[in-house]
């Protein structure tokens, strides 16, 4: 388009716009006539963010933003350009567009903005079911944001959000995990919507349960999100699997993961129930509880001092409820798993532990190593008084 017919253009969108946007759509006016690139593109970043400007979006991209792009920071072009991408009509439409601003930001210049672009495409093709194409995608914008010596955080949350949503599709749990833990570190937590805060925190939990690697979830009981699974109705018999949230309170969620992080039988016997009302956890309840037993196992250990870490056949199977036929079996889980360190004696049935791992604690826990640490202190203070009871004489001297 020429200067006229930008012209022409800003003034019919003025003219036929709600009153609400007229300030702004002066401004964006005085900007470009006076060449402001800067103060332009934030006042476009005003009008995109309006709600009242959905319907103007696609067309401002296309007739005006378009004719000066690559005079304005390439990250805010970008990103006005995903407002305006929310207009198309659908997916197809969507994709082609993001395509050719990924190609108009492809420039040694712009590396930042061309993997924005990149990841947005590969989003697109994730709703598209385009699996393939959108992890060719993801898997160069890694490659490139591993050369960056420093970008955007919201590049980066962008990036893990897209990734989680791609092992999402794929059912790989631990890497869902792993990837939407790292989104949440970019971001406000408080930004976000009640909504999204709960479905994050609903499907986070499910993927630490269910995933066959994951048996320390310290990061995500330290998270605050964890807290948005209590709020809602008390409405718990949802059939909803890993895929998709669920609406109301899932405080039992919450409770389940603490059950599993201090090895607590009782509880996970208790909310066995809303363990069968759910589709994804019944579908992996075998699972759940041999990872339960681990957890029992574990915590047993981890009360005892190190120097009393060798446990019998039958001492473990009182912590844990397991058939004594298949405490050795669990033993070597945990220690193959890394859960544990030490030796299996097979004849005398003993496991000797050497190393447990670490892991967060809750209130309780901490009373009882705060009671462990007490009694280690009295044991010191007993054997410094009898060791100057039974020496005097050698002091005398």
């Amino acid at each position: 388009m020429n200067i006229g017919q930008i012209e022409d253009f800003l003034t019919e969108q003025r003219e036929t716009a709600s009153d609400e946007l007229q300030a702004v759509l002066y401004e964006i006016e005085d900007h470009w006539e006076r060449k402001l690139w800067h103060q332009l593109t934030d006042s476009l970043l005003v009008l995109f963010d309006d709600d009242a400007s959905k319907d103007l979006r696609l067309p401002f991209f296309n007739k005006f933003i378009l004719s000066f792009g690559d005079k304005i920071n390439q990250l805010k072009f970008v990103n006005l350009a995903l407002k305006a991408a929310a207009a198309c009509k659908d997916d197809n439409e969507r994709l082609k567009f993001l395509v050719s601003v990924s190609n108009k930001v492809d420039n040694e210049d712009a590396q930042d903005a061309f993997v924005y672009a990149l990841i947005a495409v590969a989003r697109v093709k994730l709703s598209l079911r385009d699996l393939e194409g959108a992890r060719a995608d993801l898997d160069k914008a890694e490659k490139a944001l591993d050369s960056f010596d420093a970008i955007e955080n919201i590049v980066h949350a962008e990036f893990y959000d897209t990734n989680s949503l791609y092992y999402q599709a794929k059912y790989d749990f631990a890497l869902y995990y792993r990837n939407a833990l790292l989104y949440l570190a970019c971001v406000d937590v408080a930004s976000l919507d009640p909504e999204d805060r709960h479905d994050r925190a609903y499907k986070l939990s499910l993927a630490a349960l269910v995933s066959t690697s994951i048996y320390n979830f310290g990061e995500l009981l330290l998270h605050p999100i964890l807290d948005s699974l209590a709020t809602g109705s008390d409405d718990d018999d949802s059939d909803d699997d890993s895929n998709s949230g669920s609406e109301g309170s899932e405080a039992w969620l919450r409770e389940l993961l603490f059950a599993f992080n201090r090895g607590d039988l009782r509880a996970y016997e208790r909310l066995s129930e809303h363990i069968a009302s759910n589709t994804l956890l019944n579908k992996h309840s075998a699972q759940l509880r041999q990872k339960i037993y681990l957890a029992a196992l574990t915590e047993a250990v981890f009360r005892r001092p190190p120097h009393q870490r060798s446990m019998t056949f039958t001492t473990i199977a009182q912590e844990t409820r397991v058939a004594p036929d298949e405490i050795e079996h669990l033993v070597m889980k945990a220690l193959s798993l890394g859960l544990l360190r030490g030796t299996i004696d097979q004849v005398d049935e003993v496991a000797h532990i050497t190393w447990v791992q670490p892991k967060v604690l809750d209130m309780k826990q901490i009373g009882n190593m705060r009671q462990r640490l007490g009694e280690w202190g009295t044991s010191v203070n007993q054997l410094g008084n009898w060791i100057e009871k039974v020496g005097q004489d050698v002091w005398a001297a």
